[in-house]
């Protein structure tokens, strides 16, 4: 029994290293007790994402067949059932040790199911209900784990932490969604600027689109800004980690700004020098300091 959990625990932490690079290099800031637990949860995310973004060739039936399966199994192994799966052992494991709320992993299986029938959202309303299963629930599961002076404060930071990172990621991936079926920048958005989703099928990057992107990065820092003050009320070891991610998804954003907000040229990322240089500025960061978001 425990070589299963250690082999679903190795499991999750390769997930989280082949595909979750930003926020593995962070993760490994974190104290080593606390590192698989986070690899737990980025396992459960992920997998559930492959059923839906990595098994394209099948019919969304079928595809919708596969995460009920996925997901009965997961509740029935809250419910304590016995569980055959490669890394489920390891999230029920954290679940347990740290008594996360299983209403927050429903909420996020909820939420994969949209997108296996949801192409588009009309109002930004709309998408935040998306997101409150996909990425709020993301930063509730996380500060346990994570630990804080005042877990009733640091609740909203995190919640709005999973949003900014999300956004961070909707806005970067415009033309990879689209591949997929879907648009993430609402509606309304689109129509405010006269952009069409034929227009960012086309992938050139017109005036209206950059400033349909623009007004997206400020929209997504302003969740950044309402993120910050949950970092200081960590528990001193987690900072490091979190001032790290925090700073590097926001990096991408500059990334964006850089490329005149031209999201089709090449995907943003933040160059291996600059992460290494964030990691080493938050580790030598004393606890408890404020995090300054970009403008």
């Amino acid at each position: 029994m425990e070589t299963d959990l250690a082999a679903a625990y190795a499991r999750c932490r390769e997930l989280h290293r082949e595909h979750g690079r930003t926020y593995y290099l962070a993760t490994r800031l974190l104290p080593a007790w606390k590192r698989r637990h986070v690899h737990a949860l980025y396992g459960f995310t992920r997998f559930a994402d492959e059923i839906v973004d990595r098994t394209e060739s099948l019919p969304p039936t079928r595809r919708a067949a596969e995460l009920h399966a996925w997901s009965t199994g997961f509740l029935a192994g809250l419910r304590g059932e016995p569980v055959e799966d490669p890394l489920l052992p390891a999230v029920l494991h954290t679940i347990a040790v740290f008594g996360l709320d299983p209403e927050d992993f429903e909420k996020f299986l909820r939420s994969m199911e949209m997108d296996l029938t949801v192409t588009g959202y009309p109002t930004y309303e709309d998408l935040l209900g998306y997101m409150e299963g996909s990425a709020a629930v993301i930063g509730t599961m996380m500060l346990p784990i994570l630990g804080s002076s005042d877990p009733a404060a640091a609740r909203e930071p995190a919640r709005q932490l999973g949003f900014a990172f999300q956004l961070t990621n909707f806005i970067r991936d415009v033309a990879e969604d689209l591949a997929r079926g879907r648009v993430y920048l609402p509606a309304e958005h689109l129509d405010e600027f006269g952009v069409t989703v034929e227009d960012l099928r086309a992938g050139v990057a017109t005036p209206a689109i950059r400033a349909l992107i623009k007004a997206e990065v400020a929209r997504a820092r302003e969740h950044y800004v309402a993120a910050a003050p949950g970092i200081p009320m960590l528990e001193p070891a987690s900072q490091a980690c979190m001032r790290t991610a925090f700073q590097l998804y926001g990096g991408i954003l500059d990334e964006i700004e850089a490329a005149g907000h031209d999201v089709f040229v090449r995907r943003a990322t933040v160059p291996h020098r600059r992460r290494a240089a964030v990691a080493v500025r938050s580790l030598l960061t004393r606890p408890g300091t404020p995090v300054r978001p970009a403008a």
